[in-house]
């Protein structure tokens, strides 16, 4: 029999897990992490292929490596864009500190080999639709996880602009699509933000 969640306790998880970007110094243990990565796993997936793959970054100098090496392309595409260049670095030390400071980082990756193929780009594009979205349940099951165990976490899509230098930090598999960095850490800030009234969002037919 499936234990019931309080309803109290059921809200205060998803409305209180919040975006958190500052963190302390104290480590969070790899017995915790992995508690997260299999709430992740535990997310639906298209066909239940499960295409989410995951690097568990803790090491200082390979956070320190990725963050500069990140940096720099953001700073190329910042400076080929007419960004004002105090406005760039600026930008670009906020995420430094951002990546270096978390205890962990967490790469959420796609991976396509056992997703269905088609004759046509069509339904080959909505596959690959598909199994980003499998990812992204997954990351916000480790969001939730996060939250649920006493964790700051900030989900970061910067990969996305550089997938392919994220690969080569971290030698990934050339099958591994990098989607989104998750920072995940102790808390070293509060935050307290509403959401739009949901008559706004929702439409009833």
């Amino acid at each position: 029999m499936v234990a019931e969640l309080a309803d109290a306790d059921f809200w205060a998880l998803m409305a209180g897990r919040r975006s958190i970007r500052r963190y302390t110094a104290q480590p969070v243990a790899p017995e915790l992490l992995e508690k997260l990565l299999e709430a992740a796993i535990w997310a639906p997936s298209a066909h239940n292929r499960q295409p989410w793959r995951f690097c568990v970054v803790t090491g200082g100098a390979t956070k320190a490596h990725l963050s500069e090496r990140m940096a720099d392309r953001w700073r190329q595409d910042l400076n080929a864009d007419n960004a004002d260049p105090s406005f760039v670095e600026r930008r670009i030390a906020i995420s430094h500190a951002r990546l270096t400071g978390a205890a962990a980082l967490i790469i959420a990756a796609a991976n396509m080999e056992e997703m269905d193929v088609y004759p046509d780009e069509q339904r080959n594009q909505a596959e690959w639709t598909m199994a980003v979205q499998s990812v992204a349940l997954a990351c916000q099951n480790l969001l939730l996880a996060a939250h649920h165990y006493g964790l700051g976490a900030c989900w970061m899509c910067a990969p996305l602009f550089a997938p392919d230098l994220v690969q080569d930090v971290l030698q990934l598999p050339a099958t591994w699509r990098p989607q989104a960095l998750l920072t995940v850490g102790y808390p070293a800030e509060t935050k307290h933000k509403e959401r739009a009234p949901l008559a706004s969002r929702v439409v009833w037919r």
